[in-house]
């Protein structure tokens, strides 16, 4: 069974970095995807970016395109989430998820199952970013 474990959560001021990792274990696929998603209080939880390890492709929510970037590092079996110029739009916890297996199709694309949450089977017990100043 893939588990994962994130890290790398903290207070940081606005306008400040932070970059989150999560470690994957129990990954038996070569197709797959990873996700970073946040749910913030009294908010429902949502997709922040997301990486597919079988067309090398990449999505992120309209609000954090140019300040997160999403990577992987296969030999080390993480994933990490930059995240840049935070705002105070950002605090939340923050959950790496995995899609194991994920086979893209022209018709079920890394962008359509990254709001879809059923998609997602594996779930981090989630890191809490906090912004303040």
């Amino acid at each position: 069974q893939v588990q994962l474990v994130e890290s790398g959560g903290g207070l940081v001021q606005p306008g400040g970095s932070l970059r989150l990792s999560c470690e994957v274990s129990g990954l038996e696929y070569t197709h797959y995807a990873m996700g970073w998603f946040r749910q913030a209080p009294g908010k429902e939880r949502e997709g922040v970016a997301c990486y597919s390890n079988s067309d090398r492709r990449t999505a992120y929510v309209d609000s954090v395109k140019g300040r997160f970037t999403i990577s992987r590092d296969p030999t080390k079996h993480t994933t990490f989430l930059q995240m840049n110029d935070l705002e105070p739009e950002d605090p939340a916890v923050y959950f790496c998820a995995g899609s194991v297996p994920f086979f893209p199709t022209e018709s079920r694309t890394l962008e359509d199952i990254f709001s879809r949450q059923s998609e997602w089977e594996s779930w981090g017990q989630g890191t809490q970013v906090t912004v303040s100043s």
